[in-house]
């Protein structure tokens, strides 16, 4: 019946909106806006909050965590408050699967926004909660799928942290639909985390090395570095 579009980036909120028809708002916002954030979602009464706002760029994060901190959690602290307190249906939280045993700080700030939608949910009768575990999204911002594609035209080296490093992959389309599905799923509990199947994971050595070869190069030509974990 209606869209609402929250975006701080105003390129991509200009692109989103020119694509999609109907009944649809584009709010410039940012999710850190709490004042702009409650406006909304007072004005508006959504039935379903889709709260995919986040910082997840490994680097940038692990340099300024305290940036993390406030989109990631701060931002989601706030908002699950409002849902609570506009009695919404429902909030669906976009996680990741670096936040299972996290070893750096975007890893670690997902899980602290799971453990507070946990605990805020288990004492909500009005608003259910549910969270989207996703793995590394082939073609979203930040994928090495494009990184590699550009480090292989550019003559190499394809760079990647360390050899034994594994990743699941899943597809844009995947990934929405386990966010619209598991929005419709019936939870056992307040809080419950869903995760896609997404089969084995892969090393990333493994990728880089299908990539050379399909673009008609070999090793010798385009060469693997790694630089080390971050």
């Amino acid at each position: 019946k209606l869209l609402i579009l929250v975006e701080q980036n105003e390129y991509n909120l200009f692109k989103i909106s020119s694509e999609l028809s109907g009944n649809i708002v584009s709010s410039l916002t940012d999710i850190r806006d709490y004042n702009k954030i409650e406006y909304i979602l007072t004005n508006y009464k959504p039935d379903y909050v889709f709260h995919t706002a986040a910082l997840k760029h490994i680097t940038f994060v692990e340099d300024e965590p305290l940036e993390a901190i406030k989109t990631n959690f701060l931002a989601t602290v706030k908002l699950c408050q409002l849902c609570k307190q506009l009695k919404l249906k429902k909030m669906i939280f976009i996680s990741t699967d670096k936040a299972v045993n996290p070893t750096n700080i975007m890893g670690a700030s997902k899980r602290l926004c799971e453990k507070y939608i946990q605990k805020i949910s288990s004492d909500t009768r009005n608003t259910s909660y549910s969270i989207v575990r996703f793995g590394n999204v082939l073609g979203s911002t930040g994928s090495v799928v494009p990184l590699f594609e550009k480090q292989i035209n550019n003559g190499g080296p394809v760079t990647i942290t360390h050899p034994k490093i594994k990743r699941f992959f899943m597809t844009i389309r995947e990934a929405v639909e386990l966010v619209l599905i598991s929005s419709q799923l019936k939870i056992k509990e307040n809080g419950e985390i869903f995760i896609l199947e997404m089969g084995e994971s892969i090393y990333i050595k493994d990728l880089a090395k299908r990539m050379i070869s399909l673009s008609g190069k070999d090793e010798k030509e385009i060469m693997i570095e790694y630089t080390g974990l971050r």
